[in-house]
């Protein structure tokens, strides 16, 4: 598989200084000064990761992050001068994987790509099988909880027989509580089982996909992803 990358800043040096190194990393790589473009090579490149900075003149990067947010196989790395907590969460809840401040060292942005990219391409041979029929799933590939139904393979769920729009980290998050009703998960361990690494955004990020579900499944319904006070969460059939 070929490992691209897009990095998309506003500013020349920053931009050339990160595509350089992970060109001599064996990166496929592709640049864009701004959202818009960046869009565009989003379409005609297909990267698996993108390092995308935030604050961009035509479309920043937050609205790149809402464009591409129910689309499957592309993990994000958000750059940004900002160090508020209240950015951070904001890139998060719009999907992205991962937040780096500037300044940071080369080095560790290489790290960051490295461990997204294995991530992303654990995940592609899921996506790739959406278009088998669901007559070709055995009973492993469906996990039910009350009017929830997941099709692993397809990377599908339907609630009340209606299909959920779910990012790829929300399916994972999702999927993982269902399989496994009633058992309490701290956050620390879905953290490490979803994200699959030593993830920037903290045990946090694992509150705001709960609560994105959550808006989700809907008010009748969000009661299925329930709080452990101090522990973690779980998923509960619905009484």
């Amino acid at each position: 598989m070929s490992k691209k990358v897009l990095v998309v800043d506003d500013e020349p040096g920053i931009r050339s200084a990160i595509a350089y190194a992970l060109k001599r990393e064996g990166y496929e790589i592709e640049t864009a000064a701004d959202g818009v473009e960046a869009l565009e090579k989003v379409e005609s490149f297909g990267p698996l990761v993108l390092v995308l900075d935030v604050m961009m003149p035509r479309m920043d990067g937050y609205e790149v992050c809402r464009r591409l947010e129910n689309r499957s196989g592309i993990g994000i790395i958000l750059l940004t001068v900002k160090n508020d907590m209240v950015d951070k969460i904001v890139g998060l809840e719009l999907g992205a994987d991962d937040y780096m401040t500037k300044p940071f060292e080369i080095r560790e942005v290489l790290a960051r790509v490295k461990a997204l990219m294995r991530r992303v391409e654990k995940q592609t041979p899921a996506v790739e099988a959406h278009d088998i029929a669901a007559e070709e799933f055995d009973a492993d590939d469906r996990v039910e909880l009350g009017p929830l139904r997941i099709r692993i393979s397809h990377r599908s769920a339907e609630l009340d027989g209606e299909e959920l729009e779910l990012t790829p980290k929300e399916f994972d998050l999702l999927t993982l509580l269902v399989s496994r009703p009633a058992r309490v998960f701290t956050r620390d361990d879905l953290l490490d089982r979803v994200w699959s690494m030593d993830y920037a955004g903290g045990t946090r990020t694992v509150d705001i996909h709960v609560q994105r579900l959550r808006k989700k499944l809907g008010e009748a319904h969000q009661g299925m992803l329930q709080t452990v006070y101090g522990v973690g969460y779980k998923a509960t059939a619905p009484s």
